[in-house]
């Protein structure tokens, strides 16, 4: 298990993950993948110098699971001696997509934990595992290029230091570690899509297609985030030019000129800015905006679309709420 830790550190190393004295956000729910990312960056602290605390959401939705998790995880605090802090936000929180709306939550609480620490960065512990079913899960939702390079090993103050890791090693790792963790019993209930990649598509893909799948979609999607990280610098530079006060105003054949990956792209930008919001419209929607903004018909066209609305005067195209 030493190689574990090399690798994570070689790939720290190559991603710039952090630096020495770094002070570090620890994403912790109390599962197998979080106790072992505390157990491997507390192990890491002395050498680097890290400053670490312990960040836990308790979203009570679970009854007595949610506060054996909270609990386990102050045992925890205490096993390493890392401080704790621990949000249960409130249930008005929980809108439209719930699992979308947790993510949302967990990580509003983390950013806004690390500023009021005056810390550095965020870890949390996502595996290869969990990136296969996030490329999976956004294919089928129909997401843009995003969706397709899923998560990076670092995205500003956060980062991924377990991402190259399959379930399968970090498992082994806590195994002989001793590691106590818990399981939470709602990964298995398969209303969430999540849970039906998990237990349902991926085994039948590693069966029919390919057994190395989830190595396959977590390397082909880091291909996918460079050539997204071109288009998206791209598309940014128009959609912030264009977007003020939630609202953006521009030229239609200005936009056009654009490559057509690139205006997709602004429109995902332009949609978040006035949304105010982290997720993309769904690809059959930027199509539709895409569509009104192209309209030559002597009326001018509006539409509704993801909770925005579009309008065509002329040349000039307006998006607003």
């Amino acid at each position: 298990m030493a190689q574990f830790i090399k690798t994570i550190q070689n790939m720290a190393f190559q991603n710039n993950l952090w630096e020495k004295g770094s002070k570090i956000v620890v994403g912790v729910s109390g599962g197998p993948d979080s106790a072992c990312l505390l157990d491997i960056l507390s192990k890491l602290a002395p050498k680097y110098d890290f400053k670490l605390h312990i960040a836990h959401v308790n979203y009570a939705l679970r009854g007595k699971d949610s506060i054996g998790d909270e609990l386990f995880v102050r045992q925890l605090s205490e096993k390493y001696n890392i401080p704790l802090s621990v949000h249960t936000p409130n249930k008005s929180q929980y809108k439209g997509n719930l699992e979308n709306s947790l993510r949302n939550i967990r990580y509003e609480y983390f950013e806004s934990l690390r500023k009021e620490l005056g810390f550095d960065l965020i870890a949390v512990a996502h595996n290869q595992d969990d990136q296969a079913e996030t490329v999976l899960m956004r294919i089928i939702r129909g997401g843009g290029l995003n969706g397709l390079s899923a998560m990076k090993v670092k995205s500003g103050n956060l980062i991924r230091p377990l991402l190259g890791t399959s379930k399968e090693q970090i498992l082994a790792y806590n195994k002989q570690h001793k590691l106590k963790f818990r399981l939470d019993k709602s990964n298995k209930e398969e209303k969430f899509m999540r849970n039906k990649i998990r237990h349902k598509l991926i085994p039948y893909l590693e069966k029919s297609f390919n057994p190395s799948i989830k190595k396959t979609l977590g390397d082909w999607s880091i291909a996918v985030a460079d050539d997204y990280d071109f288009i998206d610098s791209s598309a940014e530079r128009f959609a912030l030019s264009v977007c003020k006060n939630k609202c953006a105003h521009f030229s239609a054949k200005e936009f056009l000129r654009l490559n057509i990956a690139i205006q997709r792209q602004a429109l995902r930008i332009i949609f978040r800015q006035i949304k105010d919001c982290k997720y993309d419209i769904e690809s059959k929607q930027a199509e539709e905006l895409l569509k009104v903004i192209k309209s030559t018909k002597n009326k001018s066209p509006k539409a509704q679309i993801g909770g925005l609305k579009v309008l065509k005067k002329g040349d000039n195209i307006e998006i607003f709420c």
